[in-house]
């Protein structure tokens, strides 16, 4: 039997305040200001990192998916007949199709997204070419709590993190991403994470960098949201994208840099800034093999198998819960 559509189960906050506003304000407040990189994707923003992976500097989505093409049989062979596969940050599934192809007996597919317009657009593809699989898409943070769908309830649960998404937290907020997939997944389940490895600056640089202004774009349409959601008055020609390798602690950081001294409004507030001053919108983490497996066993995630491209710029790691 074919599957049957599903809208995608939402997760809405009850704060009075939106989680939005309360962030934005909090951070833009903060000394150094911040911003959460989660709140780049909105559809603009999700549509532009789809740009940035075809970029000819930007090797991450290249790497990750030569490792998927050619290891997707023996990632494969973790996923029990006839499990859940959840991904946390779905976007486009053009990762997740490979593994489904080489993993017929997966029952469901559960993709968890903050985009709600792409995790749409993407489910109703995936539902035209797999009839049979079962795809239950969840609008959600996938940092914070959710519920699974009931029809996945009693199935064994894999779940599958590629992007090297976890390099965008702190270490410990990664060391929390692993304790709330695990606490969502249960006892027993596998993780499939994509991890950005650590390599020479330059190349770092450059894919950060890129001459087409695509990652410039997407730093700043941050600020677009916030002028469109939160009545904000950036000036987007008052600020720079800035972005660069931190060799002390193995991560590319993303800023936005104020052009020169301004006062801008945001949610009511007012937010002044220095010339130079810049808002931390990301941070981008570099692991060696052996340092995700570390920070894995520390929150009970125990490995079972790692992947590299030739050139071990990025990795591809297995990992099952309370061995």
């Amino acid at each position: 039997m074919a599957a049957q559509p599903y809208a995608a189960l939402r997760y809405e906050t009850t704060e009075i305040e939106p989680p939005f506003a309360r962030d934005v304000v909090s951070g833009l407040t903060a000394r150094p200001k911040r911003l959460p990189p989660k709140y780049f994707y909105d559809e603009a923003g999700a549509q532009l990192f789809e740009e940035i992976t075809a970029l000819p500097e930007y090797y991450p989505t290249r790497c990750e998916l030569a490792i998927l093409r050619e290891r997707a049989a023996d990632i494969a062979r973790f996923f029990p007949e006839g499990s859940a596969l959840v991904e946390f940050g779905s976007g486009s599934s053009r990762k997740v199709r490979i593994l489904l192809a080489a993993a017929p007996t997966i029952a469901a597919y559960v993709p968890v997204d903050i985009s709600s317009e792409m995790l749409s657009q993407e489910a109703e593809a995936l539902r035209r070419d797999h009839p049979q699989l079962a795809v239950l898409p969840v609008e959600a943070d996938f940092t914070q709590p959710f519920v699974l769908p009931a029809a996945v309830a009693s199935r064994a649960r894999t779940g599958f993190f590629p992007g090297s998404t976890i390099g965008n937290f702190e270490p410990h907020e990664a060391s929390a991403f692993l304790r709330n997939a695990a606490s969502i997944l249960g006892c027993g389940a596998i993780l499939i994470i994509g991890a950005d490895l650590i390599k020479p600056a330059d190349v770092l640089n450059a894919a950060y960098n890129d001459a087409q202004g695509v990652t410039a774009q997407f730093n700043l349409n941050l600020l677009t949201r916030i002028n469109r959601e939160l009545g904000g008055t950036f000036q987007l020609s008052t600020f720079e994208h800035h972005a660069f390798y931190n060799r002390e602690r193995h991560r590319v950081e993303m800023h936005l840099a104020s052009l020169k001294r301004q006062k801008v409004k945001v949610a009511g507030e007012t937010i002044e800034f220095r010339i130079g001053e810049t808002i931390h919108t990301e941070n981008s983490y570099k692991y060696s093999v052996e340092s995700l497996v570390a920070l894995a066993r520390g929150v009970g995630w125990f490995p079972l198998a790692a992947w590299t491209d030739t050139r071990k710029f990025f990795s591809i790691q297995a990992f099952k819960l309370g061995m």
